[in-house]
């Protein structure tokens, strides 16, 4: 007869998967909580794998100005600076436009055209038809915002690439320029008025440029605490009071700077202060909003995008008209750069030196990587060369393309190389 055996059923512990389980940490918090030596190790890790950002730049700019300096002794005079800032200005607001553009991995080249044709516009409407001038430059600001949006109806919607029909744009509204301007090919800015002012115009009172730096570096502090509120209430890595301070401290040491600098000549510019308010507005435009976040998802993969729910028509479309409205702003400043309105405007280099700051600011010519700020570093890097040669002595125009595409070409080898390397890495 068998005997059976009864054992006491066993207990299971509710709480053991739990203890068991081995917690998910974000790599980001352990990087914070190692300290300095923590953060050379993502420094690191981020240069292997491609992670590169502004640093490229960064140091050439550096290494550019030292250069210079060097070899005139007065490339870094306050007088040489504030004249920088204000070339910099027309064709870099025509670069923000372009890196909006290069984020779609797509190219506009009517918009050294679309500058062209805005000054002609305006000042033909202010000085010969006796339009108010304020009044002439919304006109031939919204004609430049027009003329983006029908690039991007025939790019988006009937399917033409960017490429021929951004270049049929060069040609034609390059033609409708001289028809504009008439028999005179040339007009001078209205004395002190409003084309004039814009690159003419200073804050004198160094109250302005200190109070311009006060209002950045308290902009920025902000921004970077309230983020930490954010994240931290929503239990997502944040960074500590330490890392905010530090990254404050340095924004504010080069506000600081930037207006001493600037006060030490004729005080801000009014045509540097827009060029920066644009900047700042893309950049948050890019980085803060739905619609930005919506510009990288098409430039990384058309199709994810569309997927995803993405209105892809209409970003492409509302894309070419930021780059056609910012094209034309930046003619209205090189006309009153120059003081005219005249056949030659936005031709010649304006459209390659544009891409150019762009592309050697960090806007990756393939799209889905890029910050407006690109085109700020990018074409403070183009004007530094062509002042410093200028002030050398080597001011032909040959040896500045020679150098301005050696530069370019180098931004575009090491953004391939980056890619390269984040694939490798499994991050692109």
């Amino acid at each position: 007869m068998s005997e059976t055996v009864n054992t006491p059923p066993q207990k299971v512990d509710a709480q053991a998967p739990a203890a068991a389980a081995i917690p998910v940490v974000d790599p980001r918090l352990l990087v914070r909580e190692q300290g300095f030596a923590g953060y050379l190790g993502e420094f690191k890790r981020k240069i292997k794998g491609g992670e590169l950002g502004s640093i490229p730049v960064v140091t050439g700019l550096i290494v550019i100005w030292t250069i210079f300096e060097i070899t005139t002794g007065r490339f870094l005079d306050p007088s040489n600076l504030s004249n920088i800032a204000q070339y910099i200005v027309g064709p870099g607001l025509i670069a923000t436009g372009i890196v909006f553009v290069l984020l779609l991995g797509e190219i506009d080249l009517s918009v050294g055209s679309v500058a062209g044709l805005t000054a002609a516009v305006s000042s033909v409407l202010a000085i010969k038809q006796d339009v108010n001038e304020g009044l002439a430059v919304i006109v031939g600001l919204a004609a430049a915002a027009a003329i983006g949006a029908l690039h991007g109806f025939f790019f988006a919607k009937i399917g033409v690439p960017a490429f021929v029909v951004t270049l049929a744009g060069f040609l034609g509204w390059s033609g409708l320029q001289l028809y504009v301007l008439g028999n005179t090919l040339s007009l001078n800015n209205l004395s002190d008025g409003i084309i004039y002012n814009l690159n003419n115009y200073y804050f004198s009172d160094v109250a302005a440029a200190y109070g311009l730096a006060t209002v950045a570096v308290l902009a920025y502090g902000y921004s970077q605490w309230s983020q930490r509120l954010r994240r931290k209430a929503a239990d997502l890595p944040h960074r500590p009071v330490s890392e905010l301070a530090l990254r404050t401290g340095v924004v504010a040491v080069l506000a600081y700077v930037v207006a001493f600098v600037l006060n030490q000549e004729d005080g801000l510019p009014l045509g540097l202060t827009v060029f920066v308010a644009v900047v700042v507005l893309a950049s948050f435009v890019l980085r803060r909003t739905n619609y930005g976040r919506q510009v990288f998802a098409v430039g990384g993969g058309v199709e994810a995008a569309r997927r995803a729910g993405i209105n892809v028509v209409w970003i492409r479309i509302s894309v070419f008209t930021i780059s056609g409205f910012l094209g034309g702003l930046g003619g209205l400043f090189i006309a009153s750069q120059s003081g005219v309105a005249d056949s030659n405007l936005g031709g010649g280099d304006t459209l390659m030196l544009a891409i150019a700051a762009a592309v050697i600011g960090g806007t990756s010519l393939f799209g889905g990587r890029g910050t407006p700020w690109s085109a700020l570093l990018g074409i403070l890097v183009i004007q530094s060369i062509m002042t410093g040669l200028y002030m050398s002595g080597s001011s032909s125009k040959a040896v500045q393309s020679m150098i301005t595409g050696a530069v370019l070409l180098a931004a575009v080898v090491l953004d391939s190389v980056s890619r390269r390397s984040q694939k490798a890495a499994g991050r692109a």
